[in-house]
């Protein structure tokens, strides 16, 4: 799920998606956040491959300095999470050929002038995002931003959920349910959409805590008024789900890697 600070030009978040190729199996685009998130899968060396092409893409085509968006970001390509699928050894082991690709990619952006921030088990993307340039210099690269495209955080992780919910209510309502929410496996800030409020999550433990847990909790504070999925979930995850509440949730089969993957086998 590459993050790419690019949400309203259509031309640019198109082009961009054309250098993944076949590897690109989603793209969603928020215009409020200013921000595309472009799912690849596949055979690892490729993924790899045009994981760097979308990326050296976007870092030709867009401009941080005339960026404006809720989210918050680094760089033009903001985050490159590497994550291993499929069930491999566990441990360290399990991450070993994404800790590999991370580095070569991180290098390969670096001599395009773009530093790079690692993580994952050195230290986790919000603590990046806090420290970036303060007291953390880049691992790779630059020690300043590269003037149009900023900085690149590029990291090692499970599969992670990205979902949101759009609340009746205020935006500080939203933030204030964003910071009681919030935990380890919960990541959360809440946004105002020109004039909706949305609690933007991560899962990061979503075999536990999932789309439906998430929407109880949240339920509880505010009224949901509709909910997000942005890329793509784990059939794992799904199925811990009655169906009955996939339409309210957002969620479907077509909407699982592992249906994704399928497609992209048999085109």
């Amino acid at each position: 799920m590459i993050n790419v600070s690019e949400g309203r030009d259509p031309a640019r978040i198109s082009a961009i998606a054309e250098a993944a190729g076949s590897s690109l199996v989603d793209l969603h685009s928020d215009p409020y956040h200013h921000r595309s998130v472009y799912t690849l899968a596949g055979q690892p060396d490729e993924v790899e491959e045009k994981a760097l092409s979308l990326s050296l893409r976007a870092v030709e085509l867009l401009d941080l300095r005339s960026h404006q968006g809720v989210h918050p970001r680094l760089g033009v390509v903001d985050v490159v999470p590497f994550v291993p699928l499929g069930s491999p050894p566990p441990g360290e082991e399990r991450f070993a050929r994404a800790s590999e690709a991370r580095a070569r990619f991180a290098g390969a952006m670096a001599k395009a002038g773009v530093p790079c921030f690692l993580y994952g088990s050195e230290r986790s993307l919000p603590e990046v995002r806090r420290r970036a340039f303060v007291d953390l210099l880049p691992d790779v690269g630059p020690s300043e931003p590269h003037p149009t495209a900023g900085a690149c955080c590029v990291g090692v992780r499970d599969f992670l959920v990205a979902y949101n919910l759009v609340i009746k209510g205020p935006p500080e309502l939203a933030r204030e349910i964003a910071r009681r929410i919030r935990r380890p496996e919960l990541r959360a800030l809440g946004f105002d959409l020109g004039g909706e409020s949305q609690v933007s999550c991560n899962l990061l433990s979503p075999e536990t805590l999932g789309p439906g847990e998430l929407f109880d909790e949240v339920s509880e504070l505010a009224p949901v008024v509709r909910t997000e999925l942005v890329g793509l979930v784990p059939r794992s995850v799904l199925e811990r789900v009655a169906p009955k509440r996939w339409g309210a949730l957002d969620l479907s089969v077509g909407k699982t890697i592992e249906r994704a993957l399928e497609a992209k086998k048999g085109s």
